[in-house]
């Protein structure tokens, strides 16, 4: 018949077999390799999220020039602060001790020192002198971007959500509401708790470009809001019938949760603010097909971002691989 000889045919076979399983190998030491990345990008972004923390009592990572800012100076008047503190302290002290009644029975009669009512009127001044020069150059920044915004966003409150309205040539607008229950969580893909926290979490975020120079237009619908983000250093409140303006720009990709800040009625401990910021490339492209379907933009936007979808997969099929040695 022409065929090959059985020797020559197992020899074949058994190279075939060494062949798929170095295949093999290399596909699961890709998958490995991906799966580390991707675990890096995500542990990456998520050192860099911001949102409360159980007993916090000082501020949520600076992502913003201006929240920088607001630390430096909160720092730089502690400086003034707990000497003068201490300098009062000690001085209640020393007249409790110095002067009571027992070690004085006889009290001085002295009514004028010029000594101190110099030092007492030219301290102060000096002191409010060195906490005011830095406090309205940071207030001027706070209103004076550094750069012309490229980008507008308008945040308008309801009771008791968000609308968001991207002023581009192609406008975009979107409602963002508080997640509660379990099933828009599952929906979403946003059961993490510590990613997504009770209460913080929404179902659609505000998506901005990192390193971006971006103005804010703030108002309200109905109530009195306020639009605060800590990690940005911006807190403006949403006035009906008013459009208030602040600008930020962040430096460090992540999420970001803020909260309404204003007695806004029944529902506004279910009021918060989430902004996902992203690099540019990434936001051009959610940005394009968020204009056809927001939904699939978001979850397309997660997976590039968390990269949790993409760990998945790829432990998945490397689980497949080794399934099949």
């Amino acid at each position: 018949m022409g065929g090959r000889c059985g020797p020559c045919r197992g020899r074949d076979n058994v190279h075939s077999n060494e062949s798929l399983r170095e295949i093999k190998r290399v596909i699961r030491k890709r998958f490995a390799c991906l799966a580390g990345a991707l675990g890096g990008v995500l542990a990456a972004s998520a050192a860099y999220a911001a949102q409360p923390r159980p007993w916090e009592t000082g501020f949520q990572p600076a992502a913003t020039p201006i929240m920088s800012q607001i630390e430096w100076f909160n720092d730089y008047t502690l400086w003034f602060i707990i000497p003068i503190a201490l300098l009062v302290v000690g001085l209640l002290l020393w007249c409790m001790i110095r002067f009571r009644a027992g070690r004085n029975p006889v009290p001085s009669r002295t009514a004028h020192n010029t000594v101190i009512e110099v030092l007492w009127t030219v301290g102060p001044v000096i002191v409010l002198l060195c906490i005011a020069v830095p406090s309205f150059q940071l207030l001027t920044a706070q209103y004076n971007p550094p750069q012309k915004p490229t980008m507008t966003v308008k945040a308008t409150g309801n009771q008791w959500n968000w609308d968001y309205e991207y002023e581009t040539a192609k406008p975009l607008k979107f409602n963002s509401a508080v997640l509660i229950d379990e099933k828009s969580r599952v929906a979403l893909g946003k059961q993490n708790l510590a990613e997504y926290p009770r209460l913080l979490a929404v179902d659609h975020e505000l998506v901005v470009p990192v390193d971006t120079t971006i103005r804010i237009l703030v108002t309200g619908a109905d109530v009195i809001h306020s639009f605060s983000v800590p990690a940005f250093g911006i807190k403006t409140d949403a006035v009906p019938g008013r459009v208030n303006e602040t600008w930020i720009k962040v430096e460090k990709p992540g999420l970001y949760y803020g909260q309404c800040s204003q007695l806004c009625g029944k529902d506004h401990a279910f009021m918060p603010i989430a902004v996902r910021v992203v690099t540019k490339d990434q936001f051009d492209t959610w940005y394009k097909a968020a204009q056809a379907d927001l939904e699939s933009a978001n979850k397309a936007l997660m997976a590039a971002v968390d990269g949790k979808n993409n760990v998945a997969a790829a432990t998945r099929a490397g689980n497949v691989v080794a399934a099949a040695d």
